[in-house]
């Protein structure tokens, strides 16, 4: 369904992806700008955790929910990690990975479904803890300052982004690893 509130919350954070890269062309000091845009990445990345307990909670799942989701998740990550690159926040390298394992996992996930696989390719708690890395660590180098006057956004930012390129690398090894005995099975 296409107007169900959890699928309804999945279009805002997709509107909401330009409204946060926007923030940084706006008018005001750096600062108020990292703040914003922060603050606005927080609310719209929750509204991916809410929109799974409502779909779960109202029985509203769809195969379109489903479907739409993840594909909010990449945006929002891939739209934060250019504006951290422009910005000289993150290294283009790890944005790289990061994204580029986003397209391949992807990938790899439509094949492994069109030859009726796709369980070998299911979520695995290794990547839901690159998600949850990923997410911390963006909005950390969006607010690139002092978090209640001590903790060193930035610093913290860095060490999580590099910690989430790893388990980016990890978790795409481990999907792979499981895809091979299918991709094996077929080329036969």
């Amino acid at each position: 369904m296409f107007l169900t509130i959890p699928t309804l919350l999945t279009w805002a954070r997709i509107v909401a992806i330009p409204l946060i890269v926007g923030v940084f062309y706006l008018p005001a000091d750096t600062a108020t700008r990292n703040l914003i845009a922060t603050v606005m990445f927080v609310v719209v990345a929750l509204t991916d955790w809410l929109d799974g307990y409502l779909a779960r909670r109202l029985n509203q799942s769809s195969a379109f929910g489903a479907f739409l989701d993840p594909v909010a998740d990449k945006f929002l990550v891939c739209a934060s990690l250019l504006i951290l690159v422009q910005l000289d926040r993150v290294n283009a390298l790890i944005a790289l990975v990061i994204i580029g394992r986003e397209i391949a996992i992807s990938a790899l996930r439509e094949w492994m479904a069109q030859i009726g696989a796709s369980r070998s390719v299911a979520v695995h708690m290794l990547g839901k803890l690159k998600t949850v890395v990923q997410m911390v660590a963006i909005p950390f180098l969006l607010f690139d300052g002092r978090l209640f006057g001590f903790i060193d956004t930035h610093l913290w930012g860095i060490v999580l982004i590099i910690a989430a390129a790893v388990l980016t690398i990890w978790s795409m090894v481990y999907y792979l690893q499981k895809a091979l005995p299918e991709i094996r099975a077929k080329a036969r």
